[in-house]
């Protein structure tokens, strides 16, 4: 049944990747490969517990269903949320007010102004939540679709790079932080050069090929024109609702996805009133409710579906045993007297990360290498740093394999083929360029240079 499980993943995930030519949309693909795993799953009585007899089984289904179904929500949620209120940032033309300081149309100096701010904002916000962002402002700056894909490919690497380095970045280093693996200040002195490096790297490679100037798209106004002062104060509120996520997080130690619903429900309230106030001609501003008639559902649902198979493979035990046999092959390697293998170990999480949700497979990790007396790798260990740069990064080699990925997938419908041709290899070579520096950085700097190893 193991088998059967793999395959039908493998399958699954092939006609995902191959949707234009199947002309499947790839939000029916992962639906039913979803359903389809946990149904053969429901089936393997007494392979999986054996111990158990049947009605303990189809509790244990269902009470699993019901666990993963909760993690998953959170998520749908989230980017629900998020979304809406990037989207009614959109509508009432907030983003005008920054694509207006964006002056320059020379495209490699936009790149590197994109991409930078990408990288700081999502270590401040969330990658998925900044990637939703700059997708938005990209549809503001950039007319040509093609043209823009590539800039959007290149904002989810620097979303994943800015995410990996930051504790409140990337759901995976957010894990790491709350599960006592690395603390504040060492994640960042320890990951921040390496993930740079990491999204600079396919930033300079990009850059060398582009020419000219881009073409800007021309304004579209709605039924009533926004005043000034309203795109001001919705662009203000929107951001901060999305920087109280984190805030709410830590203050309440709730899941960032109410933080994400009360900042929505704040500016929902907000656009309301604004709404009647400023009709005109039979014309209302936009607010929350004809925000989200064109939110795109799709997407939601393939997260939904895609997450939900990936939980199916967590609670089969079959990335427990990937996790296990990785460590098994590469844990005990050296190079001379220095321990290597964990590097190896992380890396390739990384790689797999891009095909496997990298939540599971990080949850795998750290409960193989419990935080305990005498464990294998203590609190702030270079193995853990390093899992949060891997796990955070590798997402990017495909468009699939990571949050911001699917969101911008779903925004500017990008074809997965298309960015395995065009993003996928330079999204390598910043991976393996971040790691490089990170190797070096440990084994050198850090220790050696007592302060520094100090301060991490």
């Amino acid at each position: 049944m193991v088998v059967v499980l793999i395959s039908l993943f493998i399958l699954g995930y092939t006609c995902i990747a191959l949707e234009h030519p199947l002309k499947v949309n790839k939000t029916a693909t992962a639906l039913l490969l979803g359903t389809a795993l946990w149904a053969v799953f429901s089936f393997c009585h007494g392979i999986f517990q054996p111990e158990l007899n049947e009605a303990e089984w189809r509790f244990f289904i269902t009470d699993n269903l019901i666990d993963n179904l909760g993690e998953t929500a959170e998520i749908v949620f989230f980017l629900l949320g998020a979304m809406t209120i990037v989207t009614l940032i959109e509508d009432y033309q907030g983003f005008r007010i920054i694509t207006d300081k964006i002056v320059t149309t020379n495209k490699k100096k936009l790149l590197w102004e994109l991409s930078i701010l990408t990288f700081f904002l999502s270590a401040l916000l969330d990658n998925m939540t900044t990637a939703i962002v700059m997708c938005a402002l990209l549809s503001k700056l950039i007319a040509d679709k093609k043209e823009r894909w590539l800039f959007a490919g290149m904002v989810i690497l620097a979303a994943n790079a800015g995410g990996a380095w930051s504790p409140i970045g990337d759901v995976t280093t957010i894990m790491l932080w709350i599960g006592g693996q690395v603390t504040t200040i060492n994640i960042m002195v320890k990951t921040l050069v390496a993930s740079l490096v990491c999204m600079a790297v396919p930033v300079l490679v990009v850059g060398a090929t582009l020419k000219g100037d881009i073409t800007r798209p021309e304004s579209e106004q709605s039924g009533v024109d926004v005043p000034v002062h309203l795109r001001r104060l919705i662009l203000i509120m929107g951001i901060a609702a999305l920087i109280f996520v984190p805030i709410f997080k830590t203050i309440t130690h709730l899941p960032p996805y109410l933080g994400m619903l009360f900042g929505l429900g704040v500016l929902w309230v907000t656009t309301e009133i604004v709404s009647r106030k400023y009709e005109k001609d039979g014309h209302k501003l936009p607010t929350a409710v004809s925000t989200l008639e064109h939110i795109d559902v799709p997407t939601i649902l393939f997260f939904l579906g895609i997450l939900m198979a990936v939980a199916c493979l967590k609670d089969a035990g079959i990335l427990a045993s990937l996790a296990s046999g990785l460590d098994n092959t590469f844990l005990s390697m050296k190079m001379g007297n220095e321990p290597v293998g964990f590097f190896i170990i992380d890396l390739i999480i990384g790689v797999l990360s891009s095909v496997v949700d990298n939540v599971p497979l990080v949850a795998a990790v750290m409960g193989m290498y419990p935080i305990t007396d005498g464990a294998i790798f203590d609190v702030n260990h270079p193995f853990w740093e390093f899992l949060a740069y891997c796990a955070g990064t590798g997402g990017s080699l495909l468009i699939i394999g990571s949050a911001a990925g699917v969101a911008v997938m779903g925004m500017e419908k990008i074809d997965f083929i298309w960015y395995l041709k065009n993003i996928t290899i330079k999204a390598l070579l910043g991976y393996l360029a971040g790691a490089i520096v990170f190797v070096l950085m440990d084994v050198t700097l850090f220790e050696k240079v007592e302060w520094l190893r100090n301060l991490a």
